[in-house]
């Protein structure tokens, strides 16, 4: 995941509030309802997300809060991993291209609303994004021209009900259709057509052309 504040005073009022937010992130199993999140998906998923990290701190981004080492208590084997957050964090680096699929966010700075506009748009994911502001302009602007499949409006995930579709753009799409609403129906539908015609009368005569608009 990654947060893209524009202006620098932004971004460290950002940093500086998310750093105890994802400190204080509660790993644990994923049937406690207190758990904020359970464990990765495997052993080398796990090491994966771990390499991340490292490769992070190779290309120059600035480690926050690092989640490596996490345990947890009497599942000491297991494939938890605390939070992680990155900052200064750019576009060229590989944790900001790939998709890491573990607990780590990174902080992208940007100088401009154009700027940070322009970076989902150029990235090879599209699948879903949200923007926060006050300025309904902005907002306006930035949903319309951004290339990605689900857009939020001050909302954190842009995950609509089921009864629209869900799914997201360039190589966050598979197929041809997304997942439920009318998409949905649409995959399980065949469409029959029957062209009909209705003579006014049988004294006209048969008719074996094409009809055609008077």
């Amino acid at each position: 995941s990654v947060a893209v504040p524009v202006g620098e005073e932004t971004a460290d009022r950002l940093v500086a509030a998310l750093k105890p937010r994802v400190e204080g992130l509660k790993v644990g199993l994923s049937t406690e309802p207190d758990s904020d999140y359970g464990p990765v998906v495997s052993k080398a998923h796990l090491e994966k997300v771990q390499g991340y990290i490292d490769l992070g701190l190779k290309e120059g981004a600035e480690l926050v809060v690092d989640g490596r080492g996490f345990s947890l208590q009497g599942y000491e084997n297991g494939y938890f991993m605390g939070g992680s957050l990155f900052d200064k964090v750019t576009p060229d680096m590989k944790i900001y291209n790939d998709e890491i699929f573990g607990p780590v966010l990174s902080v992208v700075r940007t100088k401009t609303f154009e700027e940070a506009a322009a970076l989902p748009t150029k990235h090879q994911y599209g699948n879903g994004i949200a923007i926060y502001t006050r300025d309904g302009d902005a907002a306006r602007s930035f949903a319309s021209q951004v290339q990605v499949g689900m857009v939020g409006i001050n909302v954190p995930i842009p995950v609509p009900l089921a009864y629209h579709t869900f799914g997201g753009w360039k190589r966050s799409a598979f197929g041809d259709t997304n997942q439920h609403g009318t998409e949905g129906v649409k995959f399980w539908t065949k469409v029959k057509t029957v062209t009909s015609r209705w003579p006014s009368g049988v004294k006209e005569g048969a008719s074996f052309v094409i009809p055609t608009m008077e």
